[in-house]
Parts: structure tokens; sequence; C-alpha cells
């Protein structure tokens, strides 16, 4: 059984990638995918995998929208702390509902506390950790850590002592491999495997001509002598877009007139953006396109395929970014924060500059370098390749059935 109720970012592409693995291995035992009843609406292109094989044994299960709407929301500390436990608790409800022999949730550090204190589950269980931070004061000696971060650290340590203990707690896939070493020296039964972060490689394929990329370049309006940087995603306060656009004003005029920044992605803070842009464009002679909508899957590579440069100046981000991935595999250098796991990528594949992205300043310096030099000059193409490679989306579905496809051949 796989369990996962969250709609956006990376879940419906694993939720996707999975499915074509066991499609591909074909193992005895049948596929239940747990799913928010919305899952179904917004990504059919995922449910169809299922829907047009004829004789499948994998089947999505919705929950009610009686027990979605039990979930509650998310805004505050506690409706976030209620949340997690009553996810939880459905997750063992369809762990027994459908007789479940191994399940895996896709989502585990929302359900990390009620998995260590409340019930467990009734079969074995694995879950993908997304967003470890108790080692981040190692990857970067230069950012001090807070007292916020130094009682995170015990929280985080606290819940996964309590985690080892619990019966059937099998095994935690983390995405960020440089906590895996840490994690398996604090555990004693529970077995700790560092996971791939999945991308699949476009740039190949017929449909990313260079009449193609012109294409959505005009579409975008964006203008053929400048170069394009990439702002793609959720569009939020913590992408960072405040300090870019205050980075801008910081440009020489001779800078800003070779620059266009593309902002692609759904947001609901597009009228503070927009207000600030209208300024920013009466000051400077930059360029500002806007696409403020989804992106189905299958058309985000062709953004990353039109950009010069990929920006994620995140503010203070915990985790990986799929950001990263999508840039690689395109071969186009990023402008990233130098803080915790990404800063740590972007350093160790040379997949770009780093800076301390709460800062306009040192925005505008890198913003400088990339519009001064060639882009390349940044990044190392063998290094991002390896990562790519590193990142497959096979080898990512691999770890994750690994206990049982390994089970589904003794």
């Amino acid at each position: 059984m796989l369990f996962d109720l969250s709609i956006r970012g990376h879940h419906p592409a694993y939720i996707r990638h999975l499915i074509t693995y066991w499609r591909q291995h074909q193992p005895r035992q049948s596929l239940a995918i747990v799913v928010s009843p919305r899952f179904l609406d917004e990504h059919s292109d995922v449910v169809e995998l299922v829907e047009r094989e004829e004789k499948t044994k994998i089947q999505f299960h919705a929950i009610t929208a009686e027990e979605a709407a039990h979930l509650g929301k998310r805004k505050s500390f506690r409706q976030r702390l209620l949340r997690s436990f009553r996810e939880w608790d459905l997750l063992l409800k369809y762990i027994k509902k459908l007789n479940a022999s191994y399940c895996i949730t896709l989502y585990f550090d929302t359900c990390m506390l009620p998995a260590a204190l409340g019930k467990h589950p009734a079969c074995e269980l694995a879950g993908i950790y997304f967003r470890p931070t108790f080692h981040y004061a190692d990857l970067n000696q230069e950012h001090q850590a807070s007292i916020a971060d130094k009682l995170q650290k015990i929280r985080e340590k606290v819940i996964l002592k309590l985690l080892d203990k619990k019966p059937n707690i099998a095994k935690i896939l983390c995405l960020d491999k440089f906590a895996v070493a840490d994690l398996n020296k604090t555990f004693k039964q529970t077995h700790a495997m560092a996971l791939p972060d999945p991308v699949e490689i476009h740039s190949g394929s017929p449909e990313f001509t260079n009449q193609r990329i012109q294409d959505m370049k005009a579409a975008l309006g964006i203008d053929n002598h400048r170069k394009t940087f990439l702002l793609f995603g959720s569009l939020t306060h913590r992408k960072g877009i405040p300090q870019v656009l205050t980075a801008l004003q910081q440009l020489p005029e001779d800078l800003a007139k070779k620059l266009c920044i593309a902002l692609v992605g759904e947001s609901n803070q597009a009228e503070s953006i927009n207000s600030n842009i209208e300024i920013i464009c009466q000051q400077k002679p930059v360029q500002i396109v806007r696409y403020y909508d989804f992106v189905p899957e299958a058309d985000v590579p062709i953004y990353f395929a039109l950009a010069d440069v990929v920006l994620a100046p995140y503010q203070k981000h915990v985790g990986m970014s799929g950001i990263l991935l999508l840039a690689a595999a395109a071969g186009k250098p990023v402008l990233s924060s130098d803080y915790g796991l990404m800063g740590e990528l972007v350093r160790r594949y040379q997949l770009g500059l780093t800076i301390d992205s709460s800062q306009p300043e040192h925005i505008a310096d890198a913003l400088t370098q990339y519009l001064s030099q060639p882009s390349t000059t940044f990044c190392n193409s063998e290094k991002m390749q390896e990562f790519v490679l590193e990142n497959s989306a096979d080898k990512f579905a691999q770890v994750v059935f690994q206990d049982v496809i390994v089970r589904d051949k003794i």
C-alpha cells in the first residue's frame, strides 16, 4: 500500500514513477494507492496510467470526502499538529481496511510525531523522509545555528529515537543522503537508506527543438537579446521573490537591459508581486514576464530549456528541491541559496552559484556575474550529469520497492 494525501509538489510525479516501475516488473502482489479525492480530479493523467491497463494489479483508493474534510486545515501550528495525528489514524485505518502486508508513506515527515507517540501500524512500514535538519550545522560551518535550530535538532533526535522503539517501523527512505549515516547511528532496529529524488531527462526529445523553445519565449513575451532567469514553481515569499526584486534595483542600467526574469507558476501573492514589479520596471530597464498558472508536469521541462539561468534563492529552505534536478537535467546553471541541503548539493555537484539569499546585495552580485560572463562558466556539465543520473526515476522506484520486490522473488 502506498499512502500519500498530498496533491502538489513532488507527489504526483512520485506516484507516476512508482506505477510505471510496478507495471514494468509485474510482481505477484497487488498495489493499493491511497490518495486524496482531489488527486483523482487534478491528476487524471496519473490515474489513467492504471485505468488503461486491462489486467492491472494496481488500484487507486481515495479517502472519503468526509475523511478529507475531517483532516482540517494547516494554517496554525495547532491545526497542523491535529492534522498530522488524524492523517496517521487514516493510514492505520486503511492498512487494516485493505489488509496491506507492507505500507509505504510517501510523506513521512507529517506523520513522524504521531507515529512515535501513537499506535503502531498493523504491518511493516517504510516512509520517505524529506526534511531532516539535525545535521545542517555540519553541512555549512558558515551558518551559525540559532536557538530555534538547536531546539529543532533536539526535537528531531527525540522523535527519531522514539520511532526506533516502535514495532513495524521498518525503514526510513531519506531524500537527504548526507543525513543517512547519522540516522543509522541513532537507530537500532529501524534502518535508513538514501533515496534518489527522481528526475526525467527530456532534452533529447524532439519537442525541445530550438523552434519550440523560441515559440515558447515568444508566447511569454521574452526579448531575444536578454538572458532569461527562470523562477519556477509555487511563487511565494519563501522562494525569495522579494529579495530578487530588491536585488534588481541594485543592478546598473547596462546590465538591467540584458536581463529578463520569468516568473512561472501558481501564486496566491500575485497582486503584491505585481505591485512591486511595476515600481521596479519604472526605475530599471529590466524585463519581468509572468505566467501565474499551474504548469502540467509534461510541460515543465520546456521552461527550463528556454532559461539561461535557474533561480533558487529559497529563504532558509529545508530539504531538497526538484528545481535543482530540473535545471541540471536541462544543463542550466542555478543561482541558489547556500543554506542546508540545497547549498551543499550545488557546491558538491558544481551546479552554479550559491549565495546568502536573505541578502539582496548578494543576489545582485551573483546576477552581475551571470550577466557579465557566459552562464556555463559557473557550472560543471559532467558533475551536473552525474547528479541527474544518481537521481533517475528508475533508481528512485527501485529503492522504494526494494523490500517488496525482493520478497516477491523469494
